[in-house]
């Protein structure tokens, strides 16, 4: 029966298909932050409300099982986690941004959430051209 997904080349390697999917959701994140960037959006903003980088965490999860026990697991993860984090923060700097003391520790919760987000997508596409995994943590 045909695998949605083709199969590894050897055991615990990934399929160089599912390599070209790991750069093209790092594509979807960068494009999201460098739309935000050029543009008028905050790049938090930008990365969890753009079609991009929705794209993206819906084709790691799609794909997730195709990783799995590969070094790519681990760029999957990488990329999730950075999505759900930033969503994370943007509930967090909401619910500052409704008290008058929280609204400037919500701003400075947004530009260091941006921050990050743009050190994640440019570390692990970083890694991920080295072909080396990242901190499962």
């Amino acid at each position: 029966m045909n695998s949605p997904h083709p199969a590894p080349l050897t055991a615990g390697q990934p399929s160089e298909n599912m390599v070209t999917v790991t750069h093209l959701v790092y594509a979807l994140h960068a494009f999201a932050v460098f739309s935000a960037v050029a543009g008028s959006a905050i790049i938090i903003f930008s990365f969890i409300a753009s079609l991009p980088s929705i794209a993206a965490v819906i084709i790691n999860y799609w794909n997730q099982t195709a990783v799995r026990g590969t070094w790519l697991e681990s760029h999957f993860r990488w990329q999730i986690r950075t999505f759900w984090f930033a969503v994370m923060w943007v509930a967090l700097a909401v619910l500052l941004m409704l008290t008058v003391i929280g609204a400037p520790f919500a701003l400075l919760l947004i530009l260091i959430a941006g921050l990050w987000i743009l050190y994640r997508v440019v570390r692990g596409w970083w890694v991920l051209t080295q072909r080396r995994t990242l901190p499962m943590d």
